[in-house]
Formats: structure tokens, sequence, C-alpha cells
């Protein structure tokens, strides 16, 4: 884990923003398109508005939300909501928004049609993920009901989750998917989160779902 400290929450908005874009652009340039994973919830989104505004070659870039509450774009509580109101806008508005939800009771009828939709841009070239207090990372949550098999080496690419702190069913990118990406970057804020990620490291993955991606990411905090 490698720890970037920013002096106030302004400075790592746009610091993680700059950072993000850069490696995007590295992508662009040696492969001709990227991917970029992000998380819903309302801490990213000033990023998002700095990103969006960036020169990138969008229309090559693909952009794929980490989980999803099983509920449609017109919900508040959609992540994909979220990433086309405040990231997909402005010159970012030509990247191609890759969903993980389609109108279904449940998220088990329509897994195979989203993992098709995902697995040509995979693996994530640049991901960002956020981290709750329970130390969750996209809808891996302590306690979930299928977390252990979206911990597991052998995971597919998506599953279903179900847990008492994620209100909705969900669908989310399993750990494997997560680990695989060629950039990780966590995003928290304030004195709660930076103690729970030092809880995180003497904890199993289990405990600390964040910990299956910990190792290999760039922390990005400010008080």
């Amino acid at each position: 884990m490698q720890l970037e400290t920013y002096p106030d929450r302004e400075m790592l908005m746009l610091g993680l923003a700059n950072v993000l874009a850069g490696q995007l652009a590295d992508f662009l340039r040696r492969d001709g398109q990227a991917t970029l994973a992000v998380p819903g919830g309302t801490t990213p989104g000033p990023v998002f508005d700095t990103l969006s505004g960036v020169d990138l070659d969008w229309a090559n870039v693909a952009v794929l939300p980490t989980d999803e509450r099983w509920v449609p774009e017109t919900s508040d509580r959609s992540n994909t909501r979220l990433v086309r109101e405040r990231l997909i806008r402005g010159r970012a508005a030509q990247a191609r928004l890759i969903p993980l939800y389609a109108p279904a009771e449940t998220p088990e009828e329509m897994l195979p049609a989203l993992e098709d939709g995902i697995r040509p841009h995979l693996p994530i070239s640049v991901l960002l993920l956020g981290m709750g207090t329970d130390m969750h990372v996209a809808s891996l949550f302590p306690g979930a009901d299928r977390l252990d098999e979206a911990l597991a080496a052998n995971a597919p690419l998506l599953l279903p989750m179900r847990a008492e702190a994620a209100g909705e069913p969900r669908v989310t990118l399993t750990a494997p998917v997560l680990k695989g990406a060629f950039n990780i970057h966590l995003l928290i804020t304030g004195g709660e989160k930076r103690e729970a990620l030092e809880r995180a490291q003497s904890l199993t993955p289990q405990e600390a779902p964040v910990r299956a991606v910990l190792d290999a990411a760039t922390v990005h905090w400010a008080e």
C-alpha cells in the first residue's frame, strides 16, 4: 500500500483527478483504448467534475461502475445515475458507460448479459474505489451472503450481493477483477476512515474486504 496525504480535500480531489487522467492518457497513447472503473457515493463527485473537463480521447474510454444497487437509473440511489451526471458530461460525454443494471426483478436474471457487456473492457486500466467505515469496497460487504465466493481466486466477473448494510440487492465486480486492474486507487477522507484503514491491515479480507486490493493500491487521503 502506498499512502498519499493531501493538505485538504480540495487538493485531494484535484490531485487525484490529475493522476487518473495521466494514467488514462498513457493507456490511450499505448493501446488506443482504456477502461476506467469508478465507485458510486458522493465522495468522488468532485473528482468526476474535474476529470470530465480533461482533454482526453474519451471516445475510446469505457467507464464502468465498480458496483450497482439493483435499482433503475431513475432512482436517486443509482450509482450509474451519479456517474452519468457527474462524469459522463463535458469532454467526457463521449465516453462509453457500461451498465451493471438491466430491467429485471432480480440481478441473477441478468448476470450473463451484464458479464458479456463488461468482458471486452477488461482488465481495468484505472480503478478508483471508495471505502466505507465498515471497510467494504465496491459491494463487497463484511457478512454479505456471497462474500467468500466473491473473494475467491476463481470468482466470476460479477456476483449479486446482499448484506444488511447494503440496503437493496447489489451487483458487484468481484475481487479478482478489482485486483486485476493495472492501477488501483482508494479515495478516503476524514479521521474515521483513516482509522478503519489502519485496522483493516491486521484483519482478513472476510473481516475487511478492502484487504483484497489494499496491497496493490495507492491510498489518497485528506482530513
